[in-house]
């Protein structure tokens, strides 16, 4: 129960911290819902007015039965709950739902009745009990009714029928899961009571009620027990909360019915009665607990935490204090751009490339990971407890925690810090800005930066992760190890990372995407990412294999000498030889002859670099013509990177790696950010467009 008693322990550091009450975690014996109606009283209990709330999450009142009802359970909230709930009249309209009415004024009214009541809480039960709520929101035009019975459609046709329009009511409302119907009977209401000298009458926002709530709550019978959490005897929990990921999902982490489907028979004795006396044998934990943890784990997801469907990432200090999140890239880290002001150079490559950006960069992520402990950004403790944790809903009543583990903070920011350091690579981010009276501008540009799972999972898979949620789910789940805990990252999604970007099928890029910007720099995303994931791959710190280790720097490398590093520069040049030759001769944009041969040049080097070399011919010719100097720099290029082959390398019958992928990478980026200039290549600046024809030696 560690990860319990860490939850815990931040909800009470959280309500220490310096923030707005608003924003802290929600006190003891509530619950958040989403609103629907919100009804407006006075303090004697007459009615006001009511409106239609959108989706409003609010924080209600709850008992430790009603905050984890699941389905058709009839526990009531004490004070807002839904019109099935608080409307005596709701049967005499011809409410279709259950109808509990006695059961939620009586829990209301033993709160009025203790020493723990609230002015507002008796204006609400005063109010219901004159049973006009249903009658009051029809007059008010917030029901709608045909025949005197509350209509239930099925669609917005049928609604149409009765109001001929859509009512904000049914707008709110989502189709009963069983009935598939909008019964209004499920809109939950929440209460304002006015009242003169009253700067706070929301009740959902009432510190004051709140407390007084939690008061009467505790003062109620419990089983005492051993708590297995904080190991000491205190009043046991008989249930443990639910909608832990968002209001609509019912999925508890701890959950126990030993009465009736037998979970633990043979093991515990437990009976109804036993679990009222003592609590469950199998487990116990004190309602407080049970209650802070939950309410510290929803507050954090809501804060920091990534969901992805029924799928939950977080990660925190029990201090309350920031930490490095694990699921984004690195440009996406709170006040990266802040902290390395003084090395923003290294985020932008427009820079001359012939120097090795890496060491540049992981001095300035160094210098920002080092702002967690020094105060720039947190002051964490080197041995403090940060915890990451993976939750997953499989069934609509069920979650579990698919990953947990509990690191000193020391080791976690030096983890996450390798990550982004291992795989950062040159990715091409696209922006839009708006000058006033002038029409949307789309900037596009490179900067260093680790991949996000999204990008990867995306460069691995294509557009099919966007549907197939299961297999989102499971990739998420192989990728956190990796970045959390420093494991090598699955080869299957390297390769497969590998085989997209080999392929630029012009068919499979345009059933993806709608115009030839959009598919070439999905094509350039996926580029960039299998870089990334290649040279993360074989870095010596996460490669146990000697065989495999490579330390690859991110700008280009004139000395090494690899053979599929050398044939992913060979068809850089050949690429940018047939570009630079339709734009002199301007020809409309097309694919290359090499980029069309990528795949097959992957498969067979040596034999399809034959044929793109003879299809260069009229390309060179072109350029000769038109710019001699110009030619004559790229065939000493060609020449140069030939010249580092090894004899027998070249002519050799296999495959390239995904390490061609980054000869060709670094070599197209250097083309494009150099120039030639009285016969040397010289480095653009950073106004000059990217493809420059006219280098000065016209």
């Amino acid at each position: 129960m560690s990860w319990m008693a860490k939850l815990y322990d931040t909800y009470e550091q959280a309500m220490k911290l310096d923030i707005p009450d608003e924003v802290k975690p929600m006190p003891v014996s509530h619950t958040r819902q989403n609103a629907n109606i919100n009804i407006v009283i006075d303090i004697d209990g007459n009615f006001k007015r009511a409106s239609v709330l959108t989706k409003t999450p609010v924080v209600l009142p709850a008992t430790e039965q009603s905050a984890s009802r699941t389905g058709k359970l009839p526990p009531p909230h004490p004070l807002g709950d839904k019109l099935h709930y608080i409307a005596k009249d709701y049967p005499d309209f011809g409410g279709e739902k259950p109808h509990f009415f006695e059961s939620y004024r009586a829990l209301l009214a033993s709160w009025c009745d203790s020493a723990f009541t609230h002015p507002k809480a008796v204006a609400v039960l005063k109010y219901v009990d004159k049973g006009s709520v249903i009658k009051d929101l029809i007059e008010h035009k917030i029901l709608f009714t045909r025949s005197g019975v509350l209509i239930t459609p099925s669609s917005s046709e049928e609604i149409k029928e009765v109001t001929g329009t859509i009512p904000e009511v049914f707008k709110s409302i989502v189709k009963d899961g069983t009935t598939k119907k909008f019964d209004q009977g499920s809109a939950l209401v929440c209460w304002t009571v006015e009242q003169d000298n009253e700067p706070l009458s929301d009740t959902w926002v009432d510190l004051e009620l709140q407390r007084r709530w939690v008061a009467f709550d505790s003062s109620l019978d419990s089983a005492e027990g051993l708590c297995f959490v904080k190991g000491i005897i205190e009043p046991l929990a008989s249930n443990h909360p639910s909608k832990i990921l968002r209001s609509e999902n019912g999925a508890k982490l701890i959950s126990a019915n030993d009465t009736d489907g037998f979970t633990f028979r043979g093991r515990f004795t437990d009976s109804k009665g036993s679990i009222k006396k003592s609590g469950y044998q199998a487990l116990g934990v004190s309602f407080e607990t049970t209650q802070k943890a939950h309410n510290a784990l929803r507050w954090l997801l809501g804060r920091q935490g990534v969901e992805n469907g029924k799928q939950a990432v977080i990660a925190w200090a029990v201090s309350g204090k920031s930490v490095p999140a694990p699921l984004v890239p690195t440009l996406d880290l709170d006040d990266f751009d802040e902290i390395i002001n003084d090395s923003k150079d290294v985020l932008s490559t427009a820079t001359d490339l012939t120097s090795d950006l890496g060491e540049s960069f992981a001095k300035a992520l160094n210098r920002y990971m080092a702002g967690y402990f020094d105060g720039r950004i947190a002051h964490l403790k080197e041995h403090e407890s940060i915890i990451v944790m993976a939750l997953d809903s499989a069934t609509p009543g069920r979650m579990a925690i698919t990953y947990y583990r509990d690191f000193m903070a020391k080791e976690y920011v030096t983890t996450i810090e390798k990550w982004h350091r291992h795989f950062a690579w040159s990715l091409q981010i696209s922006k839009e800005t708006q000058e006033s009276g002038k029409k949307v501008h789309k900037e596009t540009y490179w900067v260093i930066s680790a991949p996000s799972p999204s990008k990867i999972l995306k460069a691995a898979y294509g557009s099919i992760v966007d549907s197939n949620k299961e297999l989102r789910k499971n990739l998420y789940e192989r990728l956190l190890p990796c970045i959390a805990d420093g494991r090598p990252i699955p080869r299957d999604i390297v390769d497969l990372a590998i085989q997209r970007a080999s392929n630029r099928n012009i068919k499979r890029l345009k059933d993806q995407y709608s115009t030839p910007v959009s598919e070439l720099n999905a094509w350039m995303n996926d580029l960039a990412v299998a870089c990334s994931l290649y040279r993360g791959f074989h870095h010596p710190e996460r490669q146990p294999d000697s065989n495999k280790r490579r330390n690859y720097i991110m700008s280009l490398d004139m000395q090494c000498a690899s053979r599929d590093y050398l044939y992913g520069r060979l068809l850089a040049v050949a690429e940018r030889i047939e570009e630079m030759a339709m734009i002199a001769a301007s020809e409309p944009s097309r694919s290359t002859h090499a980029s069309r041969l990528m795949q097959r040049f992957a498969d067979r080097p040596a034999s399809t670099w034959v044929n793109i070399r003879e299809a260069l011919v009229p390309y060179q010719q072109r350029l000769r013509a038109k710019l001699p100097p110009l030619e004559a720099a790229y065939n000493r290029l060609l020449d140069d990177i030939s010249d580092a082959f090894d004899r027998d390398d070249f002519s050799l019958i296999k495959k390239l790696s995904g390490e061609y992928l980054l000869g060709y990478h670094c070599q197209r980026k250097w083309l494009r950010e150099h120039k030639l200039e009285k016969g040397q290549w010289v480095s653009k600046s950073v106004e000059e467009p990217e493809l420059t024809i006219l280098e000065g030696e016209e």
